[in-house]
């Protein structure tokens, strides 16, 4: 297990459901201004919150969710790290 922050989701559709709600959220924020006034910018942290702090960490979730189970990450004692396609167990 590695300390490194892990930004995905359980399943790709729920991924792509936060990042709906939270990109629908910091648009309309911002879109909604003009007919809602200030009080649309309530929706801020809610698209914050469902992007897990910000865009580019939803994304790297995004591909963390995709590649978990795909991708195998093996160390050697000498601190070489290598990436390989998982094979079946």
């Amino acid at each position: 297990m590695t300390d490194r922050p892990d930004f995905a989701s359980a399943s790709l559709t729920r991924h792509l459901a936060r990042g709906a709600l939270g990109f629908g959220a910091l648009i309309g924020s911002f879109a909604l201004i003009p007919v809602v006034g200030p009080g649309a910018l309530l929706l801020l942290p809610v698209g914050v919150l469902a992007l897990r702090g910000c865009p580019m960490c939803w994304t790297i979730g995004l591909i963390q969710t995709v590649s978990r189970g795909r991708l195998k990450r093996s160390c050697t004692v000498d601190g070489q790290c290598r990436l390989t396609v998982a094979g079946p167990d």
